[in-house]
């Protein structure tokens, strides 16, 4: 492939935008009917196999938490996610998009975010009913400067 076609997979790619890396190991929290199957797959894809799903029991080099308002503590979630990962790994929160069901207000994911002791990097569309937030450990975050 060439360096031109990697950069149109980036733009095209969700997964490829959110940073996801071939042999990555990504741990799927919160799964239910209701999730992009096409984000899912692309994830896949782009790390070159399947995510694990809530019952994996090793560290992942990162998490992907589909979350709905009705979900619970967002906070609660969060740090709950924070246990499964690498330090210096990333969860990429998702929730639905604004007038969908479950959709969750931007302050409760930024509050949310900064209770558990992350730092949200990168946010991005993912799909017609799902918004993505990457969020960063402190390691993560540090590693940055």
């Amino acid at each position: 492939m060439s360096a031109t076609a990697d950069h149109a997979e980036e733009r095209t790619n969700p997964a490829a935008r959110l940073g996801f890396q071939p042999g990555q190991v990504v741990q799927e929290i919160g799964y239910d009917d209701d999730v992009d199957q096409e984000l899912r797959e692309a994830i896949e894809s782009a790390v070159e196999g399947e995510l694990m799903d809530e019952d994996y029991e090793d560290v992942a080099d990162a998490v992907v938490l589909w979350f709905r308002d009705d979900d619970g503590d967002l906070t609660d979630a969060l740090v709950d996610a924070t246990t499964y990962i690498e330090e210096g790994g990333s969860i990429l929160l998702l929730t639905p998009k604004t007038g969908r069901d479950g959709y969750v207000e931007a302050s409760d994911i930024s509050e949310a975010s900064t209770t558990a002791g992350l730092t949200a990097s990168k946010s991005v569309s993912v799909g017609k009913d799902w918004s993505g937030s990457r969020l960063a450990t402190p390691k993560a975050a540090k590693s940055k400067r």
